[in-house]
């Protein structure tokens, strides 16, 4: 069995692959690589045809992170390797990120500096998730949404059902790793430009990006969000009361529905600590 897959999600990328996967089997050249064409209609199948990798092809776009959760599925290799189709990824930069996964870890990521990322916009947006992710976790995310990864494939496959078809895996196998007290590292890396034009919407997907956080701080840490939250009803009804005390000498309704409010948000975020400790109990044998 190979040690090493490399897996590529592809849409409509055939201008990019033709220069990335003779340098990708240079640099690898006993690793399996595979290209997931998410319903692309240019020529990426006869591209891959032609440099001698897999491609395994889908009728019609069903999105980023099901391309992802598709090539890991095929993957005969005990590590997995996650890099675009578009040129954006050096692949002489897996050598770099393999040998950290070495040293210990269950996933390595390709952090990019703010001179690779796409305009001040997006290099803006990354470093607000980088913070709204380090503060759920507990742990330093230098780049929660780069998908220049190595994982270890058994430890990845746990949280495929977990993962979204669209554009935001990388979140959430970040955040999964982290959860389940598997290592995580970064590793600097200089993205290039990607070739062709983007299939990110910044709107729509960075408000993807974001539900998809507090869905997982929900699923993972919940305890993050529903104490601040308890604590706010409760300030707002001890502040309600002192206001309605001193100008009417009484306590009104409102305080007493913002105390049982926090009490009620308390106790709930309890039930989803419950629950996802139970998400997260090793099966069985292990």
């Amino acid at each position: 069995m190979s040690r090493l897959s490399i897996i590529l999600p592809a849409k409509n990328e055939a201008a990019a692959l033709v220069d990335v996967l003779p340098k990708l089997r240079a640099a690898q050249p006993e690793a399996e690589i595979i290209v997931v064409d998410d319903g692309s209609t240019d020529d990426t199948r006869a591209v891959c045809a032609a440099a001698g990798v897999i491609c395994l092809s889908s009728p019609y776009s069903m999105g980023n992170g099901a391309a992802i959760k598709r090539g890991a599925r095929a993957a005969k290799g005990e590590i997995l390797v996650f890099m675009d189709g578009d040129g954006q990824h050096d692949p002489g930069d897996i050598g770099r990120l393999l040998a950290h996964l070495d040293t210990g870890f269950d996933m390595v990521v390709g952090a990019r500096d703010w001179d690779s990322q796409a305009g001040v916009g997006r290099g803006a947006a990354n470093t607000f998730y980088n913070w709204l992710a380090t503060r759920i976790t507990g742990h330093e995310v230098k780049d929660l949404t780069s998908g220049y990864r190595v994982v270890r494939a058994d430890k990845f496959r746990e949280f495929i059902h977990l993962l979204p078809n669209g554009f935001s895996y990388p979140t959430t196998s970040t955040m999964a790793f982290f959860r389940s007290a598997y290592g995580v590292a970064y590793v600097p890396i200089k993205a290039h430009k990607r070739v062709g034009r983007s299939h990110i919407k910044p709107i729509r997907d960075g408000l993807r990006f974001l539900l998809i956080i507090f869905k997982i701080a929900t699923l993972y840490s919940p305890l993050k969000l529903f104490v601040p939250a308890s604590f706010l009803f409760f300030a707002l009804g001890c502040a309600n009361y002192a206001w309605t005390f001193l100008n009417e000498g009484r306590l009104t309704n409102m305080s007493t529905l913002m105390w049982s409010a926090a009490v009620i948000v308390f106790l709930i975020g309890l039930v989803s600590e419950q629950i996802t400790a139970l998400t997260y109990r090793p099966a069985e044998g292990k």
